[in-house]
């Protein structure tokens, strides 16, 4: 088999200390000054150049909780969302196995809008021709990222909501041969990404704050691949309660509910493939409004920050790091920590999956409808959105009739895509993941082995977390 592409192995991407010390220095100058060189898939990793995780620890009186509420930032990933991790993963996987083959292949990405800009950013790194499915109602420069990475729209009636019909828009261009999904929603690479590098993180993000330990974790499930990193959370931490976070507006996994709603990247109307629900210990209803709120206050809001005795720097610094999705899985920790009576030195961690670049047309929006967002109205979501986040619409899903909701929720989104009841039924099983998850390491290898680089890095591929 031909060498693949250079790019990072699991553990490299968990650990950026493993990678050649040569590599890791030109991939670091190359991340902003050219974010096009093949180099930057060594910067496909959660830590910045001192090898710590990229995060912010939001202050009590912002978060009006005495727990720590520990962000894991997103927007310093290359093409500016964590996403492309996943992206990258599912890609390389398809690569090693022979299944992708540049310059046969066009790739398709169906997404509803992050993980369409990492595969278009990934595909422009590596030589692929790539098609991103996604709504018709997504931001603007989700779109516009996508095609400055040479990627070419394939759009679908709705919005976040919709994110089924791009799966069978994705299916339908799935009958050329030609064509390669990586299928986020049902590919678990996806999984493999983000249990192992975001779970890995996440575990060493809360290393010195607070007690070093993770009481939880809340992640909105788009794809459900970020919430995976709670199965290694549980594994570190077997206290740790895991919540998935749904818009009020379309509350599929508590209740069964539909509707629209517009945070960006999550609540697709399904409990997706790879989501393993056996970790799911939670799941919070978020109000999309307050979401965008919170990405005003958070970019325009300074002074109102201050107000609530936030200092100027912590302020000033939020400004460009939180999207909706980001804002959403806030307010889920900031629920959860009251639910379940967390105190000091206890954290919850969650994360930033992109930054404010790509909701400036969000915000313009938010302008034309608000008649008047003077100071005063600014001060008053501030306290409602952050400190006046309540138990409310916190649904137990440790109760085993609970559980089963999300299992059946499964069936009905699956078995209509040709997967067995069989196989669905094996996925209750906590086996089933850890043999999923057991092949980071075989991954690990055949990247290695096949790079040209192979003979000088079979000790970082062999090493482990």
């Amino acid at each position: 088999m031909a060498k693949i592409p250079f790019g990072p192995s699991y553990n490299e991407m968990l650990d950026p200390g493993l990678i050649d010390k040569d590599v890791r220095a030109k991939a670091l100058a190359a991340l902003h000054a050219n974010e096009l060189d093949p180099i930057n898939l060594f910067n496909i990793t959660w830590k910045d150049a001192a090898n710590k995780v990229r995060k912010v620890v939001l202050p009590p009186a912002l978060t009006g909780i005495e727990a720590n509420v520990v962000v894991m930032l997103g927007c310093g990933f290359p093409s500016g969302s964590h996403k492309v991790g996943a992206a990258y993963s599912t890609l390389m996987e398809g690569m090693v196995d022979g299944e992708i083959v540049p310059g046969e292949h066009t790739i398709l990405g169906p997404s509803t809008g992050n993980f369409g800009i990492g595969t278009a950013y990934i595909s422009k790194l590596l030589g692929f021709r790539a098609i991103v499915i996604m709504p018709d109602n997504m931001s603007k420069e989700r779109y516009a990222r996508i095609q400055k990475y040479g990627g070419e729209l394939e759009l679908t009636p709705g919005s976040e909501s919709d994110v089924i019909l791009t799966l069978e828009k994705t299916r339908e261009l799935m009958q050329n041969p030609k064509n390669k999904a990586l299928a986020q929603f049902e590919l678990f690479p996806n999984y493999r990404f983000h249990r192992h590098v975001t779970g890995g993180s996440a575990i060493d993000a809360v290393k010195g704050v607070g007690n070093g330990r993770i009481a939880g974790f809340t992640s909105a499930p788009g794809s459900a691949g970020t919430i995976a990193a709670g199965d290694q959370i549980k594994a570190a931490f077997p206290e740790a309660k895991i919540a998935a976070l749904e818009p009020y507006e379309c509350s599929t996994l508590a209740n069964g509910g539909c509707g629209q709603h517009r945070i960006e990247g999550i609540g697709d109307k399904m409990c997706t493939l790879i989501h393993n629900v056996i970790n799911t210990d939670f799941v919070i209803l978020i109000k999309d409004e307050e979401t965008v709120q919170g990405v005003k206050i958070f970019h325009d809001g300074r002074e109102s920050l201050e107000k609530l005795g936030v200092a100027r720097e912590v302020a000033q610094s939020l400004r460009d790091l939180f999207g909706p999705s980001g804002i959403c899985n806030v307010l889920g920790a900031i629920k959860l920590a009251k639910f379940l009576r967390l105190g000091p030195g206890d954290n919850v961690v969650t994360v930033a999956t992109d930054g404010i670049d790509r909701y400036f047309s969000v915000l313009e929006e938010m302008n034309h409808r608000y008649l008047d967002l003077a100071p005063p109205v600014l001060d008053r979501w501030t306290r409602d959105i952050f400190l006046g986040a309540s138990t409310e619409h916190v649904f137990d899903f440790r109760i085993p009739e609970m559980k089963e909701r999300l299992f059946k929720q499964k069936e009905q989104d699956w078995l209509k895509f040709g997967y067995t009841k069989e196989f669905l039924d094996s996925m209750r099983s906590q086996s089933f993941w850890d043999a999923q998850y057991a092949k980071v390491q075989e991954y690990n290898q055949k990247i290695c082995a096949l790079r040209p680089q192979a003979a000088e890095e079979q000790v970082a591929c062999s090493s482990s977390h």
